[in-house]
């Protein structure tokens, strides 16, 4: 006779049964598991060992290389950058020729000023150079056409869209400072005037402009100076006109030809690397 498949199933089912108890009973005390509380304090222990181990790296906050030695450096100042903001409808923007001529013509302004795109590429351009990955970047400042003065850390990782850096400024101008996420420090704040108060006494102070009469190779020109002897350069972030600073000791032109602020830039950097054999 053939066994109905409910019978089937409950043996089966008395089967398993079996088998769990057989395996209760051979677990000893030694095989039992944790505690959920036990094991909850064990892993928090392991998390605090690692975090103890980890470099601290906060968002923004890139590691450079310090530089622990007594070398000289670089300081760089960006003067009558265009960065402006108003407000356009409910919100304040960052005034720029491509986003805001309508709003600039009603106010009776020059749309052709007002170019926060110059100072964008200058500074990334000072940020991913050799000489600020070799820690040899002291200082960056920036100084708009309206004569606020700001500083930007060499370690602060700027945003590398232009609509983020824009968000950027906007926040900077209206609170005063950007804190590091997770930190108390000021990566980018706005101080005083005058600028030359917090450069270095033994410092040379250098200005380009394409209108000057001195026109030298840069690799040449740096090559003169004195090895241990900090290098202050003054360029322009505006698309029109040319910077006259009573600080500035020395003005250069370094190519027979207009050039853009972020080239100059890349020109400058480029010799004083060969000069300081920064690979």
């Amino acid at each position: 006779m053939v066994r109905p498949y409910k019978m089937k199933g409950q043996k089966r089912k008395k089967k398993e049964k079996y088998d769990r108890e057989e395996e209760s009973e051979q677990l000893d005390d030694n095989d039992m598991p944790e505690s959920p509380k036990k094991a909850k304090t064990e892993v928090s222990e392991l998390e605090k060992e690692k975090s103890e181990e980890v470099v601290d790296e906060m968002p923004g906050i890139p590691i450079v290389p310090a530089d622990t030695g007594k070398k000289p450096g670089v300081i760089f100042i960006l003067e009558k950058a265009s960065l402006e903001i108003g407000k356009v409808g409910k919100s304040y923007q960052l005034l720029s020729s491509d986003e805001h001529a309508n709003y600039l013509m009603k106010n009776k302004r020059n749309p052709a000023e007002y170019r926060p795109d110059i100072a964008f590429q200058a500074i990334q351009t000072i940020l991913d150079s050799r000489v600020n990955k070799s820690g040899r970047l002291k200082a960056l400042y920036v100084r708009t056409q309206q004569g606020i003065l700001f500083q930007i850390k060499p370690h602060a990782r700027m945003p590398r869209t232009y609509k983020r850096f824009s968000g950027l400024m906007v926040q900077l101008l209206q609170k005063l400072h950007i804190t590091a996420a997770g930190k108390g420090e000021k990566l980018l704040r706005v101080i005083k005037n005058p600028v030359t108060q917090y450069l270095p006494i033994n410092s040379r102070k250098i200005g380009f402009s394409h209108s000057s009469e001195k026109l030298v190779d840069m690799y040449d020109y740096v090559g003169t100076l004195e090895r241990d002897m900090d290098l202050v350069f003054v360029v322009g972030a505006m698309a029109h006109g040319k910077i006259d600073k009573d600080y500035v000791e020395d003005y250069l032109s370094i190519s027979e030809f207009p050039m853009s602020a972020a080239y100059c830039i890349s020109i400058i950097t480029t010799a004083v690397e060969r000069k300081w054999k920064i690979l």
